[in-house]
């Protein structure tokens, strides 16, 4: 009974329960002793976890350590030389100039020369760090400050409205980073920025950023952007000019002020009120530059036919410095007035009469008379077609082939007055006509050139002999393939409207031939002359009597023969053109100091409507002439003629005799004739 009463009272003990107290006498119930167990098991449990924990921070924090060390080496691969960094850098350059300075094109950016912080225009400096970085000299490279504030703008408007990027981290983007929008690449830039902060002191960093910094319209560093922009150096700027300058900052392409006025000048208000919250200038300077803001210099265009030009210097740059040249400016002898009025001239003649006469394209080279291209439009749009029609384009000349017809019958003493019959003629099956089939009768050989009569043009070859014609054309500097046979003394055999035009330059370059150029200096961007142009032409390609009066026949093709729509208030002298069906039709014609040569025509070779070279371009050469000779008084195209006589001239052969051994004459045989029998109609009305 008692063991019972025991084990029922221990079972019943409420002090066996966890936490309970302790039952009477100091002894601990069973279920406290648990308790105390359980708190203990937590306890240890609670110290074996902050101990790894502890372990594992250790070894996360080493590791850490290494990673960053190890990213910190990888970075410093990358980094160029310190002693490089302040050089404006973006990869090579070329301007193309005119003769007096204004750009053509550039290839690449422009790069100028690297200025030190104090040949900064203060004025520079100062709008740069109101409207970029105003706590540019306070800051280790990465400003917190400026961080909380851009968040919060870009909070409270919605959008990104503004960046908290310090000078010192865009310098290390632009240094060393892409455009990319990565956590690893704003890491980079942090720790770059760092470097940099370490590295230079803060004047040398603002220097080296302004020096790299893209100003927009290919103009890379602050002396670039001020030359290109302003004309002047970047130390002697207006607040104005300072202040746009700044405003590029931003959005270079947008706010170029070459591009869009209006929005560079908006910005550059914005940079001037920032300016005066600063302290860098007062409120009423602000309202006085905002009263008249910059401008630009004015901007000397060539226009874009200029393009055809430069990319046919550029084709010889290669030759006049290597290819390793690094940035170079070209200075080139194209004349931007003439090139505008040159422009003008075809774009007005193709606009006019192109549709109606079924003519699509046009090309017109000026040349001086020494062969400086002063001028060149190698077709009607160059942003349609690249290809220049000028000089790679080879086309038939028809009639203007014989000036070397005419110039090799004067070598061979024939006289402009010598007499000829000018009737049909047919050899060997081949019978070229004259235009519209109309024959003069007995004729000078003035006469004959000025009207450009076909069968008086045979006759003289025939007298010459067709090798001397070759060599002729070629000492007047035709370098490409010559048709040995009939066809040729009326032009034939293809020539470049460069060429063409180069071989008329003899004639006012005292009978010297000319060999075309465009390229007078190249030069590195800091002014040292790489390339000097000191050639003097070529040899003697026409004696003297001979050229006098090859020149005065040729003045006859303007004053009564078949180039009267030539004319101008000048005196002038050249020669018309027009191939087999009127799919070419030419002038060339020249005063005392230009030489200018036009064609027009289809790129597909078709049939214009009848145009002649005694049209369309005899109106463009004279459109041009008027324009460039405007300023210029007339002067006579020979100063007196030459003294010496030739010998008494032959007597011409009589027609009704000609036949018979003309073809003896030119040295030929009856297979040289041209297969068709109607090659060149002369055409130059």
């Amino acid at each position: 009974m008692p063991r019972a009463e025991s084990r029922i009272e221990l079972k019943a003990d409420p002090s066996l329960r966890l936490g309970a107290a302790p039952t009477k006498g100091g002894a601990v119930p069973a279920k406290g002793r648990r308790r105390a167990k359980a708190k203990a098991a937590m306890a240890g449990a609670r110290r074996r976890w902050g101990a790894r924990f502890l372990r594992w921070s250790i070894a996360l924090a080493i590791w850490v350590a290494i990673g960053a060390a190890g990213f910190a080496a990888w970075l410093a691969l990358d980094l160029p030389d310190t002693a490089q960094l302040a050089e404006p850098r973006q990869g090579p350059s070329i301007v193309v100039t005119s003769a007096d300075g204004a750009v053509i094109t550039r290839l690449g950016g422009i790069v100028g020369r690297p200025l030190a912080y104090d040949d900064i225009d203060p004025d520079l400096i100062a709008a740069v760090l109101a409207i970029e970085d105003r706590r540019f000299f306070d800051h280790g490279g990465v400003d917190l400050f400026g961080l909380l504030r851009a968040t919060a703008a870009n909070v409270a408007a919605g959008r990104v409205v503004q960046g908290g990027s310090t000078i010192t981290q865009q310098l290390a983007k632009n240094l060393f980073l892409g455009p990319e929008r990565t956590f690893a690449r704003k890491a980079r830039e942090l720790m770059l920025a760092l470097w940099l902060e370490h590295t230079f002191d803060k004047r040398s960093i603002l220097a080296i950023y302004l020096n790299r910094v893209y100003f927009g319209a290919g103009a890379y560093g602050i002396d670039a952007a001020a030359q290109s922009y302003f004309d002047r150096s970047a130390g002697d700027l207006t607040v104005a000019q300072a202040a746009m300058l700044a405003g590029l900052l931003k959005a270079p392409t947008r706010y170029a002020p070459t591009s869009d006025l209006p929005a560079a000048q908006t910005r550059a208000a914005l940079v001037l009120d920032a300016m005066a919250e600063t302290g860098a200038i007062t409120a009423a300077a602000a309202r006085e530059a905002k009263a008249a803001p910059a401008e630009p210099a004015a901007v000397r265009s060539t226009g874009t036919g200029g393009r055809y030009f430069a990319d046919w210097v550029l084709d010889d740059l290669g030759g006049y410095v290597g290819p390793d040249r690094g940035d170079v400016v070209v200075v080139t002898t194209l004349d931007a007035r003439f090139q505008a009025a040159a422009e003008g001239a075809l774009t007005e003649e193709l606009a006019r009469n192109g549709a109606d006469l079924r003519m699509s394209q046009g090309a017109l080279v000026v040349l001086a008379p020494d062969g400086a291209v002063l001028a060149m439009v190698g077709g009607r749009d160059y942003q349609a077609s690249q290809f220049n029609r000028a000089t790679q384009a080879r086309r038939q000349p028809g009639s203007a082939f014989k000036l070397f017809v005419f110039a090799a019958a004067l070598e061979a003493r024939l006289r402009p007055t010598s007499r000829f019959t000018d009737a049909p003629v047919s050899i060997a099956g081949f019978a070229p006509r004259n235009y519209d089939d109309r024959y003069f009768g007995e004729v000078t050989l003035a006469e004959a050139l000025a009207r450009s009569l076909n069968s008086v043009t045979l006759q003289v070859a025939q007298q010459v002999g067709i090798d001397r014609v070759i060599d002729v054309a070629r000492r007047f500097g035709v370098a490409g393939s010559l048709r040995r046979d009939l066809s040729l003394v009326l032009g034939s055999s293809e020539v470049s409207l460069l060429e063409l035009t180069a071989a008329y330059a003899v004639l006012p370059n005292d009978g010297r031939a000319v060999l075309p150029y465009g390229i007078t200096e190249v030069r590195d961007p800091r002014g040292h002359v790489l390339y000097a142009r000191g050639g003097s032409g070529g040899g003697v390609a026409l004696e003297a009597r001979a050229r006098a009066d090859l020149i005065n026949m040729l003045t006859g093709v303007v004053t009564f023969g078949t180039g009267t729509a030539a004319a101008v208030p000048w005196p002038v002298a050249g020669k018309t053109g027009t191939s087999e069906d009127y799919r070419d039709a030419w002038f060339v014609g020249f005063t005392r100091d230009l030489v200018a040569g036009v064609w027009v025509g289809n790129d597909d070779n078709a049939a214009m409507a009848k145009v002649t070279g005694g049209g369309a371009p005899a109106r463009v050469f004279a459109r041009f002439m008027t324009a460039a000779m405007a300023d210029r008084p007339a002067q006579p195209l020979l100063d007196a003629m030459p003294v010496d006589e030739p010998p008494a001239e032959p007597d011409a052969q009589p027609f009704d005799d000609l036949i018979g051994d003309l073809m003896e004459g030119l040295g030929l045989d009856e297979s040289a004739a041209p297969a068709n029998d109607r090659f060149e109609t002369s055409g130059d009305r």
